[in-house]
């Protein structure tokens, strides 16, 4: 009988009293709460539901000397001091309510209080939440005899819930600067500092004030310490992924192969090449064990802020599979009035690392399916037309049905909803190339664009239920032009011996008008 999955906590001690599955990532925590160079004050960002929570749980649980909980892992191993315990101020600044200054200034008292409770601390109402934090540091360390452990979770969230209100933003800003300022004061009664959240803001006075922060987002012994590597999803939910392969009727090894496709691919440091699964797409696909793969951390929420920068997104503009040439400074925020529309998606978790070149920068694009049909999805809503969930309903019904004069009718009213087209006074073949794979990818199709053969490019490759799409695109030229050059080009040739149904797609658009204009569908046969 395999472990359970928990997919509902982040309780390092709720998991490990339940025997559910637990990665076990506690070597890495261990290197880190015995570092022989002195470094004690971390950061670290990452997407959402990444397993921040569950991280700072466990060092909680570490210093508090719960070694009871730890049994089989990996610190148990180590030499590591159980006697030595500490008091720990653990603060949650995640899913507060910033729907004014004054509910926001209510909600930061209580989670101070909360924290303050734990630990035997009286929040004193006549002075500030600042002047609270030092308070308790000097206090605990005091009563104690030994500096305080400082874990704070999502650091940063009140002001990332606020940022569509940049001015509410910059106010809450400041009154959490002075919180953190708290830090630098008193630095000699902090003994670990772990902080988490998914944006560096750094006009936040701890990055300034704190010149000994050591900053993990990009560093390579943090590269694996949250999400899981293909090794560890292997040895930790092999008996889930052979369930969930014999629901699907796949081949494990084929079903591997789709796993990794739909929910691997984050890449967070650019000295380390192997990537890694987010934990909540993991938990939910593997416990769902649904017959087909589809989104798990996608639904659990998209951030307001990426939703009202997308709606003013030129979707012919960015080619999000590939962003070159990006420095460092993309992963930082720094001015909350202008947040760098790939330093916002990359935060958000729909961009990764995909390469890196130190003379050429960074290199960005989306780290796996699931993401690349949410983000074509929200993509495709930014449009603000009202007919656009029709339409991506519309276009996999008709492919399905085999209705190509349908499917092609939806195509042309999708492109003629584009008043302007593409800006460019000459319209490169990509842009409308950019334009079909989303709308396809939106519309629940696997889609390759650029599809690199023996002879060639496919321009789109997209497939479902069992069918090959295989699109040429000609910007001036004809559909049968379009559906010639397949054909001599021996797109299908590779999708011959699958057994699947090819069909065949010519598309032409004029320059002048920037509309698809002609269109032709032929199906051939395969080889099966």
């Amino acid at each position: 009988m395999p472990k359970p999955i928990n997919e509902t906590t982040y309780d390092f001690p709720t998991l490990r009293r339940n025997g559910c599955v637990y990665v076990d990532k506690t070597k890495a925590f261990h290197t880190l709460i015995t570092d022989a160079g002195g470094n004690n004050l971390f950061f670290v960002s990452r997407p959402r539901r990444f397993g921040k929570s569950l991280m700072l749980s466990t060092l909680k649980a570490i210093f508090q000397g719960r070694r009871e909980l730890f049994e089989g892992l990996d610190i148990a191993k180590t030499d590591y001091d159980w006697a030595d315990v500490y008091p720990v101020l653990h603060f949650d600044f995640g899913t507060m309510d910033t729907s004014s200054l004054e509910t926001f200034e209510r909600e930061f008292v209580a989670r101070i209080e909360t924290a303050f409770t734990e630990v035997e601390v009286v929040y004193d109402h006549t002075t500030t939440p600042s002047e609270n934090f030092g308070g308790a540091l000097r206090a605990l360390a005091a009563r104690h005899g030994k500096p305080v452990v400082v874990l704070i979770d999502e650091y940063d969230a009140p002001v990332g819930h606020a940022i569509n209100d940049p001015a509410k933003a910059e106010a809450i800003r400041e009154r959490m600067a002075a919180f953190y300022g708290q830090l630098k004061i008193n630095v000699a009664k902090v003994r670990f500092l772990m902080m988490t959240g998914v944006t560096k803001f750094t006009q936040l006075s701890v990055f300034s004030a704190l010149n000994n922060l050591t900053d993990l987002t990009l560093a390579r012994q943090a590269a694996h310490l949250l999400g899981y590597t293909q090794q560890e999803l292997e040895d930790n939910f092999g008996e889930h992924l052979r369930a969930h392969a014999e629901a699907m009727g796949l081949g494990y090894g084929d079903y591997l192969a789709r796993f990794r496709h739909w929910y691997d691919g984050y890449r967070f440091s650019p000295y380390e090449r192997e990537t890694v699964y987010n934990p909540v797409a993991v938990a939910k696909t593997l416990v769902a064990k649904n017959p087909y793969f589809g989104a798990t951390w996608s639904q659990t929420g998209r951030p307001s802020v990426l939703m009202n920068f997308l709606k003013g997104t030129s979707l012919e503009e960015i080619d999000y599979e590939s962003i070159p040439g990006q420095p460092e400074s993309v992963f930082d925020t720094c001015d909350l009035r202008a947040i760098p529309p790939v330093t916002l998606l990359t935060q958000a978790g729909y961009l990764t690392i995909k390469d890196f070149d130190p003379n050429f920068g960074y290199t960005l694009g989306v780290p796996n399916e699931e993401v690349r049909r949410d983000l074509n999805a929200l993509l495709i809503q930014s449009l603000r037309r009202p007919d656009t969930g029709a339409l991506v309903v519309a276009v996999r019904a008709a492919l399905a049905r085999g209705d190509f004069p349908g499917f092609l009718d939806a195509l042309k009213a999708y492109y003629a909803g584009f008043a302007y087209g593409p800006r460019e006074g000459r319209v490169h073949e990509a842009a409308y190339q950019r334009l079909l794979a989303v709308l396809l990818s939106a519309s629940g199709l696997d889609v390759t664009a650029e599809a690199a053969q023996a002879a060639g490019r496919a321009d789109v490759v997209a497939e479902a239920l069992g069918q090959v799409y295989l699109f040429e695109l000609k910007v001036g030229g004809s559909a049968a032009e379009a559906l010639a050059q397949i054909k001599a080009k021996g797109y299908a040739e590779p999708y011959r011996a699958q057994g699947k149904a090819i069909h065949l797609f010519g598309l032409a658009f004029d320059p002048a008008t920037r509309r698809l204009v002609d269109a032709q569908a032929e199906t051939v046969a395969s080889d099966a």
